[in-house]
């Protein structure tokens, strides 16, 4: 069965709910979901596209909807979480090194969740070396190593992949070509997996 390459930024709110939720639904599904971090306040600069900024009532509803969709997935969430987050890029530029690694998955989860229940800025120093000793690793060469010139260009690089599969925004999921975005999308994109169509 082909895999759904997952592509998420850490500063994205509603990837909170895929990516705390995709670890059991994978086993539930028996699906293989391949991450891909990368950088989607580059995209959105890029498209002129600031989607809460100024628009307290756009911004009052994504908290009230991932709310909602947070107890239904049964996932624990302090809203709102400290939004937006600081240091993006550098944030990412871990995540994107924790892949190549082994242990990139559990720095995403531990850094949301550090985010969205302890409600510690996930782009803030505290937050990034609290999940990296969550994921049980040293997070002084770390993060010496993610603020690096290779890592800011590896990043640069899948955020430039990310565009020319045609995705805008995070949460997205690519199957086939096809672009799913929205973490309630995620059933879609399986999907389109197994029977080419959206049932």
């Amino acid at each position: 069965m082909p895999e759904i390459d997952f592509w998420y930024s850490i500063g994205s709110t509603y990837s909170f709910l895929t990516i705390l939720r995709l670890p059991d639904w994978c086993k539930e599904h028996d699906a293989t979901v391949c991450w891909h971090p990368f950088n989607v306040r580059t995209v959105m600069n890029a498209q002129q596209n600031i989607p809460f900024a100024g628009k307290p009532e756009k911004s009052a509803y994504m908290w009230r909807d991932i709310e909602r969709r947070a107890a239904k997935y049964g996932l624990h969430a302090s809203l709102p979480a400290p939004y937006p987050i600081s240091d993006l890029a550098l944030a990412n530029q871990v995540a994107l090194m924790g892949m190549g690694e082994g242990w990139g998955k559990r720095f995403t989860e531990a850094l949301y969740r550090i985010w969205f229940e302890d409600g510690v800025e996930a782009g803030s120093e505290a937050a990034l070396t609290e999940a990296l000793h969550r994921c049980e690793q040293d997070p002084l060469p770390i993060l010496a190593r993610a603020r690096e010139p290779e890592a800011v260009e590896a990043l640069a690089s899948e955020t430039e992949k990310a565009v020319s599969h045609g995705i805008f925004g995070a949460p997205s999921f690519v199957v086939r070509g096809e672009v799913f975005w929205g973490d309630d999308r995620l059933e879609d994109a399986f999907s389109w997996v197994r029977v080419g169509h959206v049932v």
